[in-house]
């Protein structure tokens, strides 16, 4: 506690440092809320001017941007169904639907409350924990365990978004097969880079970089809503949005407890291991929602619980990544990786001695991200005001600036032009899939926790000696694979039952 207070009292007892801190929040949330871009483009803009910096202030500038940036994209996603972040694309399935049906102040004012509620437990226990929890998930937590945990999150997951569970298995199989384009991670073997059309045959170098979730995201929310807008405006029945904020009552805080602690647990399980991150712990939270709930079916028509579990989960994961930073000097992704850097350049290692040696730098660090996440109730009255002024701009003109951004931030990813096209056509498909029943988040989950499943399960053989049966020797990833067929086998049975039960009413009517 009084580490912490001494961490508070350098952050907001000078000038300058404070308004660095409050510079940090309003870029975070500004390139977080921009479809396109998004916190890493900004932490890679500023990352050379951090050499003349001070250390603590170069930490703490990154630090608070990964909490607001986190937050940024809630707001975009739940009023135009455009998640500024891939973070946030859980928080359309059921924010935009709340939109729609007149209740975006009560959606909104849920995901700014339980974001901060989220991220600041979560830098909670990042202070109290952080050398304990970080040697017992690295040495716990192998290759192994971490493809168990995707094999899980997939079982769970897979009528995330879909009319049925066939089509929801079917969207996730199409993920986990355009995650196979690329270049095998074992053998460097290149893949699905040729193809053959009216008998010519091509090959792409550029496939070979395999295709990138990012513009896969920005295709199916970004571009396909503005393909539906534009139907809409061309039908006339398109309504506009109203933007405010409506923070939870009491009696809807407690209603939504169980659903909150344990978005916060997975949060910040997912952020501890390294690679699992903010993204896929909004999809975590938000597939065990639907897992548990009484009434999965309203999950996805405007269901208030999905805002929380997808909210609460990726702001848990903030604090969390920053425990096998600072405690092993694993970063678990980008922005933590761009963290690293910082600590190199200015002669710092990260580790067990950083508390020794950069002590009072640590817990200015905690204490920035402690009352980012606080101050995220600002943000998002303030990000609130400001998009109501959006709302004002004719959907004709927003369109374009919409696509722009998308465009440029597709590009900047990796500098591929390919990657502008897999927008596009990610796009048009997502509009089409809106159609048919088929999840695009499937796609999306799939082809994020193919990628990362794949190199796990090459590890793994590698480790087990090529022998499968090794990770039932293994308790924890025994234990995942064994939920993970659970998961499967309950849902299947479910799924059979309630189409008996339709068929059986239906044949009630008719006769």
């Amino acid at each position: 506690m009084v580490d912490f207070l001494a961490g508070t009292l350098t952050l907001f007892g000078d000038i300058q440092t404070t308004s660095i801190f409050i510079l940090a929040l309003f870029g975070g949330m500004l390139f977080g809320a921009i479809p396109g871009v998004n916190m890493l483009t900004l932490g890679a803009v500023i990352l050379p001017f951090t050499i003349s910096m001070q250390p603590d202030h170069a930490i703490m500038v990154f630090a608070t941007i990964y909490c607001a940036g986190v937050f940024g994209g809630a707001i975009t996603a739940i009023l135009f169904n455009i998640p500024g972040a891939p973070e946030n694309a859980p928080t359309c399935f059921d924010g935009y639907p709340m939109t729609q049906k007149g209740q975006a102040g009560k959606a909104i004012g849920a995901a700014v409350s339980f974001s901060a509620l989220g991220g600041a437990v979560s830098a909670v226990m990042m202070m109290a924990a952080t050398p304990l929890i970080a040697q017992w998930a690295v040495t716990s937590f192998g290759p192994p365990e971490i493809f168990a945990l995707i094999c899980f999150g997939l079982a769970v997951s897979a009528s995330v978004g879909a009319k049925t569970l066939w089509k929801g298995w079917m969207s996730i199989f199409l993920g986990l097969a355009i995650a196979t384009i690329g270049t095998d991670p074992v053998g460097g073997i290149r893949r699905f880079n040729e193809w053959s059309l009216f008998g010519f045959e091509t090959s792409s170098y550029y496939l070979s970089a395999g295709i990138h979730f990012i513009p896969v995201i920005l295709g199916f929310f970004a571009v396909s809503e503005v393909l539906t807008q534009a139907q809409n405006i061309a039908q006339g029945t398109r309504e506009r949005p109203k933007a405010s904020m409506q923070l939870p009552s009491l009696m809807e805080f407690w209603a939504v407890r169980v659903t909150a602690l344990r978005s916060m647990v997975l949060g910040f399980f997912a952020g501890v291991l390294p690679g699992i991150g903010a993204t896929l712990a909004a999809f975590l939270g938000y597939s065990q929602a639907v897992r548990w709930s009484k009434t999965p079916e309203k999950y996805g028509t405007g269901e208030l619980d999905g805002v929380v579990a997808s909210e609460t989960a990726n702001n848990a994961a903030t604090g969390a990544a920053m425990i096998p930073l600072l405690a092993l000097g694993l970063p678990g992704g980008a922005l933590t990786a761009m963290m690293l850097g910082i600590f190199q350049i200015h002669g710092m290692e990260p580790g067990p001695l950083i508390f020794i040696n950069s002590h009072d730098l640590v817990w200015v660090m905690f204490a920035a991200m402690f009352w980012a996440n606080v101050a995220i109730l600002g943000l998002g009255w303030i990000q609130t005001k400001t998009v109501v002024h959006i709302l004002r701009i004719p959907f004709r003109w927003l369109a374009p600036g919409i696509l722009l951004l998308a465009v440029i931030g597709a590009f900047a990813l990796r500098n591929l032009l390919i990657d502008v096209w897999v927008m596009l056509l990610a796009g048009i498909v997502g509009y089409l899939l809106r159609r048919t029943g088929y999840s695009a988040a499937g796609i999306v989950l799939g082809l994020i926790l193919g990628k990362l499943g794949e190199s796990a399960f090459a590890k793994s053989m590698q480790l087990l000696d090529y022998s499968a049966l090794g990770f039932i020797d293994r308790p924890i990833a025994a234990f995942l694979i064994l939920a993970s067929i659970m998961t499967v086998l309950n849902s299947i049975i479910r799924e059979i039952r309630a189409q008996r039960g339709a068929s059986a009413a239906t044949k009630m009517l008719m006769d």
